[in-house]
């Protein structure tokens, strides 16, 4: 199988995998507990908050371990709001797990730019209009397209002219390829989950700095220094400790072959296949790994059918709901028709991602594009 489907989640790297193993079948303790056995597991905890802290440039004491990116997302949000009441602000091209519960609580969704991107003068002028917006949310970089919002630049907007509105970021997508301690530094939480950068399913962190009002929305035993509560699992916590450190050593080179990667594909498949178009517009600021790509007068849905029928597994930025196929939202807010979107797939490369892949990709797609176009003459 040529995985081209990283963005949704990313194979484990074996040094995680051994990592994780002892956790599972020689150390029992419980983190919360008092004997040498949970001192163990709290140690195991502790250092592994230590690693997600140095990739996000946070003290450890603001690491809150989640079960994932959505859980972060929904936290930080309820969580503020929770403790400071307030409305909450969102971009249009936000991941469900920040549209949502941003709309469940009054909130307001700002329009972004034809590459979806949040709009600084549009983010302001809705701060100017509306009386106590308590938190902002833009995600560092976009599930489905790789566009970065100016996380800079919004913080920045906050601090000068609404300095008791909170930044939140769902950096999900994009701490495989960016230096979060740099580009997320004025945000306030951030979101972060493991299987995106080579960890385990089922373990991600907010990051909560210090300062910032919250309440726990999920009570107990009061873990995580009261902010989320629950039995930790150590053995993804572990994973997620793990991967952060090799992200940080790699993150660079991986970079770089994976953009030279993405090129190809994406240049060589606007070459050999007619009427095929890039989603986002020429010279948009993206991360690496993500060839989001439109072909006229074909289905999403068709093309990835014969693409696992080949040995490709790749998403498309619709899906199916009710037996309907919908344009996916982040489409929608960037403007583009219909028609063209509903052709649209995304191609995303990870640290596994090979040359021979990208090859094996290269003859296949052309030919089921060709094959779908022939069908629907």
């Amino acid at each position: 199988m040529t995985y081209l489907d990283h963005a949704a989640s990313t194979p484990t790297r074996p040094e995680v995998v051994e990592a994780m193993m002892p956790w599972f079948t020689q150390h029992p303790g419980n983190p919360s507990g008092a004997h040498q056995q949970a001192r163990e597991a709290r140690r195991a905890v502790d250092e592994a908050r230590d690693a997600v802290a140095a990739l996000v440039g946070a003290d450890s004491s603001e690491v809150v371990f989640t079960s994932g990116g959505t859980e972060a997302d929904n936290l930080a949000i309820d969580g503020v709001l929770r403790s400071k009441g307030g409305t909450p602000i969102c971009s249009a091209t936000e991941h469900p797990a920040v549209l949502e519960p941003v709309r469940d609580n009054g909130g307001i969704v700002v329009p972004t730019d034809e590459a979806g991107q949040i709009s600084l003068e549009a983010l302001a002028e809705t701060l100017n209009s509306i009386d106590n917006i308590s938190l902002v949310s833009a995600m560092t970089a976009n599930n489905e397209t790789g566009v970065i919002n100016p996380i800079t630049g919004i913080a920045e907007l906050l601090e000068e002219r609404f300095p008791s509105t909170y930044l939140h970021t769902d950096a999900v997508q994009a701490t495989a390829w960016m230096d979060l301690a740099k580009y997320c530094e004025g945000a306030h939480l951030i979101s972060i989950t493991g299987h995106k950068f080579g960890g385990p399913k089922g373990a991600g962190a907010l990051i909560i700095k210090k300062g910032v009002p919250f309440l726990a929305t999920q009570r107990g035993g009061g873990q995580e220094r009261e902010r989320r509560s629950g039995t930790q699992n150590v053995p993804a916590i572990v994973g997620l400790g793990k991967a952060a450190q090799i992200m940080m050593s790699e993150r660079e080179i991986l970079s770089a072959r994976v953009t030279d990667l993405r090129n190809q594909l994406e240049e060589k498949l606007i070459v050999l296949i007619p009427d095929t178009f890039r989603t986002l517009p020429a010279e948009s600021n993206r991360t690496p790994q993500i060839a989001h790509l439109c072909f006229k007068d074909v289905e999403s849905e068709s093309l990835l059918f014969l693409l696992e029928q080949e040995g490709i597994a790749a998403s498309a930025a619709s899906s199916c709901a009710s037996g309907a196929q919908q344009v996916s939202h982040v489409l929608q807010a960037m403007g583009i028709d219909y028609e063209k979107a509903s052709g649209s797939i995304r191609l995303s490369l990870g640290w596994t991602t090979t040359e021979e892949e990208i090859n094996h990709a290269l003859n296949v797609i052309p030919q089921a594009v060709t094959q779908l176009r022939e069908y629907s003459k």
